[in-house]
Protein backbone atom coordinates (compact mmCIF):
# COMPACT_ATOMS: atom_id res chain seq x y z
CA UNK A 1 0.00 0.00 0.00
CA UNK A 2 1.27 3.45 -0.86
CA UNK A 3 0.90 6.98 0.39
CA UNK A 4 1.16 9.36 -2.56
CA UNK A 5 2.16 13.00 -2.30
CA UNK A 6 0.23 14.65 -5.09
CA UNK A 7 1.61 17.40 -7.29
CA UNK A 8 0.56 20.91 -6.39
CA UNK A 9 0.63 24.10 -8.39
CA UNK A 10 3.78 25.41 -6.72
CA UNK A 11 7.35 24.22 -6.89
CA UNK A 12 7.62 23.02 -3.31
CA UNK A 13 4.68 20.65 -3.75
CA UNK A 14 5.99 19.07 -6.93
CA UNK A 15 6.64 15.83 -5.07
CA UNK A 16 6.82 12.45 -6.67
CA UNK A 17 7.36 9.02 -5.21
CA UNK A 18 5.84 7.02 -2.44
CA UNK A 19 5.94 6.68 1.30
CA UNK A 20 6.26 3.06 2.34
CA UNK A 21 4.00 1.13 4.69
CA UNK A 22 0.84 3.23 4.71
CA UNK A 23 -2.44 3.49 2.86
CA UNK A 24 -3.06 7.19 2.48
CA UNK A 25 -2.78 10.23 0.28
CA UNK A 26 -1.79 13.67 1.48
CA UNK A 27 -5.13 15.26 0.57
CA UNK A 28 -6.89 12.95 3.02
CA UNK A 29 -4.42 13.85 5.79
CA UNK A 30 -4.73 17.57 5.03
CA UNK A 31 -8.55 17.53 5.18
CA UNK A 32 -8.60 15.44 8.34
CA UNK A 33 -5.94 17.47 10.15
CA UNK A 34 -6.71 21.01 9.05
CA UNK A 35 -10.48 21.00 9.43
CA UNK A 36 -11.43 18.24 11.86
CA UNK A 37 -8.50 17.85 14.25
CA UNK A 38 -6.30 20.96 14.36
CA UNK A 39 -8.83 23.48 15.87
CA UNK A 40 -9.86 21.18 18.74
CA UNK A 41 -6.29 20.07 19.42
CA UNK A 42 -5.17 23.70 19.74
CA UNK A 43 -7.97 24.38 22.24
CA UNK A 44 -6.86 21.40 24.34
CA UNK A 45 -3.20 22.48 24.30
CA UNK A 46 -4.16 25.93 25.60
CA UNK A 47 -5.62 24.38 28.78
CA UNK A 48 -3.68 24.51 32.04
CA UNK A 49 -2.92 20.77 32.10
CA UNK A 50 -1.09 20.89 28.76
CA UNK A 51 0.44 24.36 28.75
CA UNK A 52 2.73 23.85 31.78
CA UNK A 53 5.73 21.60 31.14
CA UNK A 54 8.43 20.89 33.71
CA UNK A 55 11.91 20.83 32.22
CA UNK A 56 15.54 21.06 33.29
CA UNK A 57 17.32 23.36 30.84
CA UNK A 58 20.52 23.43 32.90
CA UNK A 59 21.68 19.86 32.37
CA UNK A 60 25.23 19.84 30.96
CA UNK A 61 25.94 18.54 27.48
CA UNK A 62 27.20 14.96 27.94
CA UNK A 63 29.12 14.82 24.64
CA UNK A 64 31.31 17.91 24.34
CA UNK A 65 32.43 20.85 26.45
CA UNK A 66 32.70 23.69 23.97
CA UNK A 67 28.95 24.42 24.02
CA UNK A 68 28.30 28.04 23.06
CA UNK A 69 25.18 29.74 24.42
CA UNK A 70 22.90 31.77 22.18
CA UNK A 71 23.04 35.34 23.49
CA UNK A 72 19.96 36.58 21.63
CA UNK A 73 16.93 37.60 23.64
CA UNK A 74 14.72 35.37 21.50
CA UNK A 75 16.71 32.32 22.64
CA UNK A 76 15.77 32.88 26.29
CA UNK A 77 13.09 30.93 28.14
CA UNK A 78 11.05 32.60 30.88
CA UNK A 79 10.20 30.00 33.55
CA UNK A 80 7.03 30.28 35.63
CA UNK A 81 6.92 31.82 39.06
CA UNK A 82 5.69 29.37 41.68
CA UNK A 83 2.30 31.09 42.06
CA UNK A 84 1.64 30.95 38.29
CA UNK A 85 1.34 27.16 38.13
CA UNK A 86 -1.96 25.60 39.31
CA UNK A 87 -1.59 23.92 42.70
CA UNK A 88 -3.01 20.66 41.36
CA UNK A 89 -0.18 20.38 38.85
CA UNK A 90 2.55 21.31 41.32
CA UNK A 91 1.36 18.93 44.01
CA UNK A 92 0.65 16.04 41.68
CA UNK A 93 3.23 15.21 39.10
CA UNK A 94 1.30 12.71 37.05
CA UNK A 95 -0.83 10.06 38.70
CA UNK A 96 -4.58 9.45 38.75
CA UNK A 97 -7.15 11.15 40.99
CA UNK A 98 -6.70 13.93 43.53
CA UNK A 99 -6.62 11.41 46.37
CA UNK A 100 -4.18 9.13 44.57
CA UNK A 101 -2.03 12.08 43.56
CA UNK A 102 -1.67 13.32 47.11
CA UNK A 103 -1.03 9.81 48.40
CA UNK A 104 1.60 9.03 45.78
CA UNK A 105 3.35 12.33 46.35
CA UNK A 106 3.68 11.42 50.05
CA UNK A 107 4.98 8.01 49.04
CA UNK A 108 7.52 9.45 46.64
CA UNK A 109 8.78 11.84 49.30
CA UNK A 110 9.12 8.95 51.73
CA UNK A 111 10.92 6.88 49.17
CA UNK A 112 13.39 9.68 48.43
CA UNK A 113 14.18 9.78 52.14
CA UNK A 114 15.15 6.14 52.02
CA UNK A 115 12.30 3.67 51.88
CA UNK A 116 8.58 3.20 51.47
CA UNK A 117 6.70 4.38 54.57
CA UNK A 118 5.83 1.20 56.46
CA UNK A 119 2.73 2.81 57.96
CA UNK A 120 1.12 2.65 54.52
CA UNK A 121 -1.03 -0.35 53.69
CA UNK A 122 0.62 -3.31 52.03
CA UNK A 123 -1.39 -2.67 48.85
CA UNK A 124 -0.24 0.97 48.69
CA UNK A 125 3.40 0.02 49.31
CA UNK A 126 3.16 -2.43 46.43
CA UNK A 127 1.63 0.26 44.20
CA UNK A 128 4.43 2.71 44.96
CA UNK A 129 7.11 0.13 44.22
CA UNK A 130 5.35 -0.92 41.01
CA UNK A 131 5.10 2.69 39.83
CA UNK A 132 8.73 3.33 40.67
CA UNK A 133 9.72 0.16 38.87
CA UNK A 134 7.72 1.26 35.84
CA UNK A 135 9.06 4.80 35.82
CA UNK A 136 12.60 3.44 35.86
CA UNK A 137 11.85 0.67 33.37
CA UNK A 138 13.79 -0.07 30.23
CA UNK A 139 10.72 0.55 28.05
CA UNK A 140 11.46 4.27 27.87
CA UNK A 141 12.73 5.64 24.58
CA UNK A 142 13.96 8.87 26.20
CA UNK A 143 16.28 9.80 28.99
CA UNK A 144 13.79 11.90 30.90
CA UNK A 145 14.67 14.89 33.02
CA UNK A 146 14.72 14.41 36.78
CA UNK A 147 11.74 16.67 37.45
CA UNK A 148 12.50 16.57 41.19
CA UNK A 149 15.81 18.33 40.55
CA UNK A 150 16.13 21.88 41.93
CA UNK A 151 17.10 22.92 38.38
CA UNK A 152 13.81 21.67 36.90
CA UNK A 153 11.29 24.47 36.39
CA UNK A 154 7.79 24.81 35.00
CA UNK A 155 7.55 26.61 31.68
CA UNK A 156 4.37 28.05 30.18
CA UNK A 157 4.55 26.80 26.59
CA UNK A 158 2.09 29.44 25.40
CA UNK A 159 4.38 32.22 26.63
CA UNK A 160 7.49 30.57 25.14
CA UNK A 161 6.34 29.62 21.63
CA UNK A 162 8.50 27.76 19.18
CA UNK A 163 9.63 30.22 16.50
CA UNK A 164 12.68 31.64 14.75
CA UNK A 165 15.31 32.70 17.30
CA UNK A 166 18.36 33.42 15.14
CA UNK A 167 20.06 30.22 16.36
CA UNK A 168 21.59 28.85 13.17
CA UNK A 169 24.88 28.17 11.40
CA UNK A 170 27.61 25.76 12.57
CA UNK A 171 26.33 25.44 16.17
CA UNK A 172 22.87 24.34 15.05
CA UNK A 173 24.24 22.21 12.19
CA UNK A 174 26.50 20.40 14.63
CA UNK A 175 23.49 19.17 16.65
CA UNK A 176 21.65 17.81 13.62
CA UNK A 177 24.87 16.40 12.18
CA UNK A 178 25.53 14.34 15.31
CA UNK A 179 21.92 13.12 15.28
CA UNK A 180 22.03 12.03 11.64
CA UNK A 181 25.63 10.84 11.39
CA UNK A 182 25.92 8.94 14.66
CA UNK A 183 22.36 7.94 15.58
CA UNK A 184 20.53 6.99 12.38
CA UNK A 185 22.36 3.69 11.76
CA UNK A 186 24.35 5.43 9.02
CA UNK A 187 27.95 4.52 8.20
CA UNK A 188 30.43 7.41 7.95
CA UNK A 189 31.16 6.57 4.31
CA UNK A 190 27.59 7.37 3.24
CA UNK A 191 27.13 11.14 2.90
CA UNK A 192 23.76 12.75 3.61
CA UNK A 193 22.49 15.01 0.78
CA UNK A 194 22.89 18.78 1.31
CA UNK A 195 24.78 18.31 4.56
CA UNK A 196 26.12 21.84 5.24
CA UNK A 197 29.14 20.43 7.10
CA UNK A 198 30.23 18.23 4.18
CA UNK A 199 31.90 19.79 1.16
CA UNK A 200 31.84 18.91 -2.51
CA UNK A 201 28.65 16.89 -2.54
CA UNK A 202 27.06 16.07 -5.86
CA UNK A 203 24.37 13.92 -7.38
CA UNK A 204 26.44 10.79 -6.87
CA UNK A 205 26.37 11.24 -3.07
CA UNK A 206 22.59 11.66 -3.14
CA UNK A 207 22.13 8.49 -5.20
CA UNK A 208 24.47 6.58 -2.88
CA UNK A 209 22.57 7.79 0.20
CA UNK A 210 19.13 6.81 -1.05
CA UNK A 211 20.23 3.45 -2.43
CA UNK A 212 21.73 2.81 1.03
CA UNK A 213 18.50 3.96 2.73
CA UNK A 214 16.29 1.74 0.57
CA UNK A 215 18.57 -1.19 1.38
CA UNK A 216 17.89 -0.88 5.10
CA UNK A 217 15.29 -2.93 6.96
CA UNK A 218 11.95 -1.16 7.40
CA UNK A 219 12.64 -0.26 11.05
CA UNK A 220 15.97 1.49 10.41
CA UNK A 221 14.54 3.26 7.40
CA UNK A 222 11.59 4.41 9.53
CA UNK A 223 14.00 5.68 12.20
CA UNK A 224 15.72 7.96 9.68
CA UNK A 225 12.38 9.17 8.31
CA UNK A 226 11.10 10.00 11.79
CA UNK A 227 14.16 12.17 12.53
CA UNK A 228 13.99 13.79 9.09
CA UNK A 229 10.25 14.41 9.57
CA UNK A 230 10.84 16.04 12.95
CA UNK A 231 13.61 18.19 11.43
CA UNK A 232 11.26 19.23 8.61
CA UNK A 233 8.49 20.08 11.06
CA UNK A 234 10.77 22.30 13.13
CA UNK A 235 11.91 24.10 9.95
CA UNK A 236 8.27 24.69 8.97
CA UNK A 237 7.61 26.29 12.37
CA UNK A 238 10.67 28.54 12.09
CA UNK A 239 9.61 29.65 8.60
CA UNK A 240 6.00 30.28 9.69
CA UNK A 241 6.90 32.28 12.84
CA UNK A 242 9.85 34.22 11.50
CA UNK A 243 11.01 37.59 12.84
CA UNK A 244 10.02 39.75 9.87
CA UNK A 245 10.49 43.16 11.42
CA UNK A 246 11.86 44.55 14.68
CA UNK A 247 11.55 48.10 15.96
CA UNK A 248 12.06 49.55 19.43
CA UNK A 249 8.28 49.42 19.86
CA UNK A 250 7.43 45.92 18.67
CA UNK A 251 8.42 42.74 16.86
CA UNK A 252 6.48 41.44 13.90
CA UNK A 253 6.40 37.64 13.42
CA UNK A 254 4.98 35.90 10.37
CA UNK A 255 5.46 33.70 7.32
CA UNK A 256 8.83 34.01 5.59
CA UNK A 257 8.19 32.59 2.13
CA UNK A 258 11.84 32.89 1.03
CA UNK A 259 13.06 30.96 4.08
CA UNK A 260 10.45 28.28 3.45
CA UNK A 261 11.40 27.91 -0.21
CA UNK A 262 15.12 27.64 0.61
CA UNK A 263 14.33 24.66 2.84
CA UNK A 264 11.62 22.89 0.83
CA UNK A 265 11.40 24.07 -2.79
CA UNK A 266 12.07 21.12 -5.10
CA UNK A 267 14.32 23.09 -7.45
CA UNK A 268 16.25 25.08 -4.83
CA UNK A 269 16.97 21.94 -2.77
CA UNK A 270 17.74 19.69 -5.76
CA UNK A 271 14.74 17.49 -4.94
CA UNK A 272 15.63 17.11 -1.25
CA UNK A 273 12.88 19.45 0.08
CA UNK A 274 9.97 17.33 -1.17
CA UNK A 275 11.55 14.24 0.44
CA UNK A 276 11.64 16.14 3.74
CA UNK A 277 7.94 16.94 3.41
CA UNK A 278 7.13 13.28 2.77
CA UNK A 279 8.93 12.46 6.02
CA UNK A 280 6.87 15.13 7.81
CA UNK A 281 3.70 13.29 6.78
CA UNK A 282 5.32 10.02 7.84
CA UNK A 283 5.93 11.22 11.41
CA UNK A 284 2.38 12.62 11.46
CA UNK A 285 1.01 9.16 10.72
CA UNK A 286 3.24 7.48 13.31
CA UNK A 287 2.18 9.84 16.12
CA UNK A 288 -1.46 9.72 14.98
CA UNK A 289 -1.35 5.92 15.15
CA UNK A 290 0.10 6.00 18.67
CA UNK A 291 -2.71 8.28 19.87
CA UNK A 292 -5.31 5.91 18.38
CA UNK A 293 -3.68 3.00 20.24
CA UNK A 294 -3.58 4.65 23.66
CA UNK A 295 -7.30 5.54 23.88
CA UNK A 296 -8.08 2.84 26.53
CA UNK A 297 -5.56 4.42 28.94
CA UNK A 298 -7.42 7.74 28.89
CA UNK A 299 -10.92 6.22 28.80
CA UNK A 300 -10.60 4.69 32.27
CA UNK A 301 -12.84 6.44 34.84
CA UNK A 302 -9.91 6.81 37.27
CA UNK A 303 -7.90 8.90 34.83
CA UNK A 304 -8.33 12.66 34.95
CA UNK A 305 -6.40 15.67 33.68
CA UNK A 306 -5.94 16.84 37.24
CA UNK A 307 -5.19 20.53 37.84
CA UNK A 308 -7.42 21.12 40.87
CA UNK A 309 -10.22 22.83 38.93
CA UNK A 310 -12.85 20.07 38.83
CA UNK A 311 -15.12 21.69 36.23
CA UNK A 312 -12.32 22.47 33.80
CA UNK A 313 -10.68 19.09 34.41
CA UNK A 314 -13.92 17.28 33.50
CA UNK A 315 -14.46 19.46 30.40
CA UNK A 316 -10.88 18.91 29.23
CA UNK A 317 -11.14 15.14 29.65
CA UNK A 318 -14.30 15.21 27.49
CA UNK A 319 -12.45 17.28 24.85
CA UNK A 320 -9.46 14.92 25.05
CA UNK A 321 -11.66 11.86 24.47
CA UNK A 322 -13.48 13.61 21.58
CA UNK A 323 -10.11 14.25 19.92
CA UNK A 324 -8.91 10.67 20.54
CA UNK A 325 -12.10 9.15 19.13
CA UNK A 326 -11.81 11.44 16.10
CA UNK A 327 -8.23 10.17 15.64
CA UNK A 328 -9.39 6.58 16.04
CA UNK A 329 -11.91 7.13 13.22
CA UNK A 330 -9.17 8.12 10.74
CA UNK A 331 -9.65 5.59 7.93
CA UNK A 332 -6.05 5.21 6.71
CA UNK A 333 -3.93 4.54 9.78
CA UNK A 334 -0.30 3.48 9.54
CA UNK A 335 0.13 -0.28 10.02
CA UNK A 336 2.96 -0.83 12.47
CA UNK A 337 2.64 -4.63 12.47
CA UNK A 338 5.54 -4.90 10.04
CA UNK A 339 7.87 -3.48 12.70
CA UNK A 340 10.04 -5.99 14.59
CA UNK A 341 8.05 -8.85 13.09
CA UNK A 342 10.88 -11.21 12.08
CA UNK A 343 12.89 -13.71 14.10
CA UNK A 344 12.09 -13.02 17.76
CA UNK A 345 15.69 -12.84 18.94
CA UNK A 346 16.75 -10.57 16.06
CA UNK A 347 13.60 -8.46 16.46
CA UNK A 348 14.31 -7.89 20.17
CA UNK A 349 17.92 -6.93 19.42
CA UNK A 350 16.76 -4.50 16.73
CA UNK A 351 14.13 -2.99 19.03
CA UNK A 352 16.77 -2.46 21.73
CA UNK A 353 19.13 -0.80 19.21
CA UNK A 354 16.25 1.38 18.08
CA UNK A 355 15.49 2.41 21.67
CA UNK A 356 19.14 3.11 22.58
CA UNK A 357 19.71 5.25 19.48
CA UNK A 358 16.61 7.25 20.33
CA UNK A 359 17.63 7.67 23.98
CA UNK A 360 20.97 9.02 22.77
CA UNK A 361 19.18 11.64 20.67
CA UNK A 362 17.22 12.71 23.76
CA UNK A 363 20.57 13.30 25.54
CA UNK A 364 21.87 15.38 22.60
CA UNK A 365 19.09 17.90 23.27
CA UNK A 366 21.06 19.05 26.32
CA UNK A 367 23.76 20.28 23.91
CA UNK A 368 21.50 22.76 22.09
CA UNK A 369 22.87 26.25 22.72
CA UNK A 370 19.54 28.11 22.33
CA UNK A 371 17.39 27.51 25.42
CA UNK A 372 14.08 27.97 23.59
CA UNK A 373 15.23 25.51 20.92
CA UNK A 374 16.39 23.16 23.69
CA UNK A 375 12.99 23.39 25.41
CA UNK A 376 11.03 22.50 22.28
CA UNK A 377 13.61 19.94 21.16
CA UNK A 378 13.41 18.10 24.48
CA UNK A 379 9.61 18.23 24.48
CA UNK A 380 9.23 16.97 20.90
CA UNK A 381 11.80 14.19 21.32
CA UNK A 382 10.08 13.06 24.53
CA UNK A 383 6.71 13.20 22.75
CA UNK A 384 7.96 11.09 19.85
CA UNK A 385 9.62 8.68 22.29
CA UNK A 386 6.31 8.35 24.15
CA UNK A 387 4.54 7.61 20.85
CA UNK A 388 7.07 4.82 20.13
CA UNK A 389 6.62 3.45 23.65
CA UNK A 390 2.85 3.27 23.03
CA UNK A 391 3.23 1.51 19.67
CA UNK A 392 5.44 -1.14 21.27
CA UNK A 393 3.08 -1.64 24.26
CA UNK A 394 -0.09 -2.79 22.49
CA UNK A 395 -0.50 -5.98 24.56
CA UNK A 396 0.16 -4.13 27.83
CA UNK A 397 -2.47 -1.52 26.94
CA UNK A 398 -4.99 -4.25 26.04
CA UNK A 399 -4.45 -5.91 29.45
CA UNK A 400 -4.96 -2.77 31.54
CA UNK A 401 -7.57 -3.02 34.32
CA UNK A 402 -10.68 -0.89 33.77
CA UNK A 403 -10.24 0.81 37.13
CA UNK A 404 -7.44 1.37 39.59
CA UNK A 405 -3.75 1.79 38.82
CA UNK A 406 -2.23 0.25 35.71
CA UNK A 407 1.08 -1.29 36.72
CA UNK A 408 2.19 -2.72 33.38
CA UNK A 409 1.49 0.31 31.20
CA UNK A 410 1.56 3.83 32.54
CA UNK A 411 2.16 7.35 31.26
CA UNK A 412 3.49 10.08 33.52
CA UNK A 413 2.14 13.62 33.27
CA UNK A 414 5.42 14.59 31.57
CA UNK A 415 4.86 11.94 28.91
CA UNK A 416 1.22 12.93 28.40
CA UNK A 417 2.01 16.65 28.06
CA UNK A 418 4.92 16.00 25.68
CA UNK A 419 2.95 13.44 23.62
CA UNK A 420 0.10 15.83 22.84
CA UNK A 421 2.24 18.94 22.45
CA UNK A 422 4.64 17.10 20.12
CA UNK A 423 1.74 15.94 17.98
CA UNK A 424 0.36 19.48 18.17
CA UNK A 425 3.60 20.72 16.59
CA UNK A 426 3.39 18.18 13.75
CA UNK A 427 -0.30 19.00 13.26
CA UNK A 428 0.58 22.71 13.12
CA UNK A 429 3.23 21.98 10.47
CA UNK A 430 0.68 20.22 8.25
CA UNK A 431 -1.69 23.19 8.68
CA UNK A 432 1.13 25.64 7.87
CA UNK A 433 1.86 23.80 4.61
CA UNK A 434 -1.63 24.81 3.49
CA UNK A 435 -0.91 28.42 4.51
CA UNK A 436 2.36 28.47 2.56
CA UNK A 437 0.64 26.84 -0.41
CA UNK A 438 -1.92 29.67 -0.48
CA UNK A 439 0.77 32.35 -0.07
CA UNK A 440 2.83 30.88 -2.92
CA UNK A 441 -0.20 30.67 -5.19
CA UNK A 442 -0.89 34.37 -4.60
CA UNK A 443 2.69 35.18 -5.63
CA UNK A 444 2.47 33.11 -8.78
Amino acid sequence: AWCTLRKGSTAFLQVSGYLDDCTCDVETIDRFNNYRLFPRLQKLLESDYFRYYKVNLKRPCPFWNDISQCGRRDCAVKPCQSDEVPDGIKSASYKYSEVANNLIEECEQAERLGAVDESLSEETQKAVLQWTKHDDSSDSFCEADDIQSPDAEYVDLLLNPERYTGYKGPDAWKIWNVIYEENCFKPQTIKRPLNPLASGQGKNEENTFYSWLEGLCVEKRAFYRLISGLHASINVHLSARYLLQETWLEKKWGHNITEFQQRFDGILTEGEGPRRLKNLYFIYLIELRALSKVVPFFERPDFQLFTGNKVQDAENKMLLLEILHEIKSFPLHFDENSFFAGDKKEANKLKEDFRLHFRNISRIMDCVGCFKCRLWGKLQIQGLGTALKILFSEKLIANMPESGPSYEFHLTRQEIVSLFNAFGRISTSVKELENFRNLLQNIH
